[in-house]
């Protein structure tokens, strides 16, 4: 009998209410919204069967929500603080047996890179894969990719506030005994910057897609490496530290469960 093809969804998390830079995911980036933008990156994953942007039922993400339908885009609402839970009634109403996470400010996405790691997850059978563990691709270059098993285990077992909030911390956490597989680039560029959380990563992602429009295809991973290895003002114009968000969300749950509260 010849084995079903296993259906992938990539859903890529987006909201207008950024703390560091709000809007950002309607920001113009190479004459469109930057959603669309990635949007159409990710499109070009081979392995990739249903997209859609998850953003909340909250007012401030109805323009998000409008700008993606008028691409022709599909659009899932869901909760705004609880991602895990906007996970999985998307995947509920959406359908998947493995689910891409990406998220909304990562707009220079490679689709090859998509395709390694959905490749990996399977090759391996592993639960969740991705290339962040450890990260060896720039920043802003993520791919998770997981079970929709995984995903319904982390729906019910992960219970910390920012487990919920970043969606794949409790598969990727020792507890729930998943298998993890990771894809490392083949150097480590994992110290380059292409992510989008402030106005001056926002100058250096423009910057390249306007270079890349003169372009004859698409940039892929080493079309970046090679337009950043010439220039030094792109690499030093967004010196910010990985992961901002997330260390604040793991250390505010610290601060609850020692009873100390974060200070901003």
């Amino acid at each position: 009998m010849e084995r079903r093809r296993l259906t992938v969804t990539a859903l890529i998390q987006a909201r207008m209410s950024s703390s560091r830079l709000p809007g950002k995911v309607l920001a113009d980036l190479g004459g469109q919204p930057m959603i669309g933008y990635m949007l159409g990156r990710v499109r070009r994953a081979a392995r990739v069967d249903n997209v859609a942007v998850v953003t909340s039922t909250d007012a401030s993400d109805d323009p998000l929500a409008e700008a993606v339908a008028a691409m022709g885009g599909r659009v899932h609402r869901g909760s705004l603080d609880d991602v895990l839970d906007r996970f999985g009634t998307a995947v509920n109403e959406i359908g998947g047996d493995t689910i891409v996470r990406l998220t909304g400010d990562c707009p220079l996405i490679d689709p090859a890179v998509i395709d390694t790691v959905i490749a990996l997850r399977e090759q391996t059978g592993a639960d969740y894969a991705s290339n962040v563990e450890p990260p060896s691709f720039p920043d802003g270059l993520d791919v998770e990719c997981f079970t929709r098993a995984a995903l319904d285990r982390a729906l019910v077992e992960a219970t910390e506030p920012a487990m919920r909030e970043h969606v794949t911390v409790w598969m990727r956490g020792d507890a729930g005994g998943l298998t993890r597989a990771n894809h490392a680039a083949v150097v480590d560029a994992s110290h380059l910057r292409l992510t989008v959380d402030y106005p001056d990563d926002l100058e250096v992602v423009r910057a390249i897609v306007q270079q890349e429009q003169t372009a004859a295809s698409p940039y892929d991973f080493f079309d970046l490496m090679r337009v950043l290895d010439g220039r030094r003002d792109l690499r030093e114009t967004n010196c910010h530290a990985r992961n901002e968000g997330l260390e604040r969300s793991l250390a505010a749950d610290a601060a609850g469960r020692t009873g100390v509260t974060e200070q901003e």
